[in-house]
Formats: C-alpha cells, sequence, structure tokens
C-alpha cells in the first residue's frame, strides 16, 4: 500500500520538475525487517565493548547516548575517545547481507525513473556498495556520498548536504530526497527539494522513538509524498511523469 498521500496525482505531480533524485540507503532501499541496521546495530555495541573494555549493557547505553547527543555513535566515539573513523565503519558493516533480496519492481523503476540518481547515507560507501550489490541496484545510482565524504558530519546537519550539492553541481530545487528518517528532511525541505518519507510497513521498525514517523511534531517539515511502499510509489511515479502534461 503506497497511502493516499504518495499515490495522488496531485502528490505526484510535485515532481514534475525534479531532475536529481538522492537516495538514503538504510530502510529506504530495503525494508526494515531485511534485518540489516539490526546487525550493524549489534556490531557497534559489539566495537564499543571491545575497544573500551565495557559489558554489553553499558556499551548499549553509551552507544545509543552518543547517537542521539552527536549524531552519530561514531561521532561521539571520534569526540570522546578518538576512535580511528575507518576501523570502526570497517569492523560494523561486516555483516551477513543475505536476507536482502532483489526487488524486480524495484530495480524496474530505478531503471524508468528519469533524471540523475545518487545515494547520501551516514554509513560507508564499501556498505553501501555491497549492500546494492545485494540488491542488484548498484548500476542506478551515479555515485554514493557517504560519511567520509561529508568529513564525518551526519544528516541532519547542514554542513553534509550542502557539500553533496556542491560536489555535483545540483541544484536542490530541481532534486528530490527520499529517506526514512523524518528529521533528516528538514534541511532538504529549506532548501528547496521536494521530500519523501519511506515509512515501514506492518512488519515493524527497528528505530529509535524519536526518530519514528509517529513522534514527528506540528514543527517537523510538511513531506511532498509519503509512502511505504518505495516500488510502487516509484512505479506511479514514473508513470505519471511519462504522461502528456496538459
Amino acid at each position: 500500500m503506497m497511502g493516499k498521500q504518495a499515490s495522488s496525482a496531485e502528490a505526484l505531480a510535485r515532481f514534475a520538475h525534479v531532475k536529481t533524485w538522492v537516495f538514503d540507503l538504510d530502510n529506504t532501499l530495503y525494508p526494515p525487517h531485511a534485518d540489516i541496521w539490526p546487525k550493524v546495530d549489534a556490531r557497534i555495541t559489539l566495537f564499543i565493548a571491545n575497544h573500551l573494555g565495557l559489558d554489553g549493557m553499558s556499551a548499549r547505553a553509551m552507544q545509543k547516548y552518543y547517537y542521539q547527543v552527536h549524531g552519530t555513535t561514531l561521532n561521539g566515539l571520534m569526540t570522546e575517545h578518538g576512535v580511528d573513523p575507518h576501523a570502526f565503519l570497517g569492523f560494523v558493516h561486516a555483516i551477513d547481507r543475505s536476507s536482502l533480496v532483489p526487488d524486480a519492481a524495484l530495480d524496474a523503476a530505478l531503471a524508468a525513473l528519469p533524471g540523475r540518481k545518487f545515494i547520501f547515507t551516514n554509513g560507508s560507501c564499501g556498505h553501501a556498495e555491497a549492500t546494492l550489490r545485494q540488491l542488484g541496484l548498484e548500476q542506478h545510482f551515479e555515485d554514493i556520498f557517504d560519511i567520509v565524504a561529508a568529513d564525518f558530519i551526519p544528516k541532519p546537519a547542514a554542513k553534509p548536504y550542502h557539500a553533496f550539492l556542491a560536489r555535483h553541481g545540483i541544484n536542490p530545487a530541481e532534486a528530490a530526497m527520499l529517506e526514512d528518517i523524518p528529521h533528516n528532511l528538514t534541511v532538504p525541505k529549506a532548501l528547496g527539494m521536494r521530500t519523501i518519507l519511506v515509512v515501514p510497513d506492518s512488519r515493524g521498525d527497528h528505530k529509535e522513538v524519536w526518530e519514528r514517523h509517529d513522534a514527528a511534531d506540528e514543527t517537523a517539515p510538511a513531506f511532498d509524498a509519503v509512502t511505504d511502499h518505495l516500488p510502487g510509489f516509484l512505479t506511479s511515479l514514473v508513470t505519471h511523469l511519462q504522461k502528456p502534461q496538459a
């Protein structure tokens, strides 16, 4: 189900001018029930426990505290403990991705979607590449802008968005961003980008409570579309864009 807002002709018409599509990776290009993020999450806890000599419960508490205060757990570990970010990223993204199943409908929709396409992630380029290969989607994206390219400053801070747009010469007024975390769409909306919030289906959500769509209050940005089925939304969007415009 795409949801009324996502599938309406009025909502789809908002994207007629878009020339560049910017996709988050985790829990956006694949559903949360694929269990990729919980595997990374567990590896982060293990890294902290090993690196700082903590028990599992203490490591977990530190992980979640740093994530909320610093934007990423990595940022907190770098700031508070001088952790080597490359060692961290290599460790936490060494996971089994076999639970990811290629989605023929998403592959076809991305192939048909006109314009440039990018990945913009708080994860690493290596993680994004491995995940896209497992999904069979790597051929659709011009480049991956990762946490290293962002100088380890994560979304939702404004600086990495500006750096990403400048790096690729993107006019935000002609771009759209697709994300699963509401507050990561605040800056794109302010810059003039179209925004699509990808929410989980009935099979569950692994995000923290404060990150979820139902936690967004009235100060959150208005979304140009909300969907719980990305392949269906993109397919409807492509169909709409291919119709002769009056």
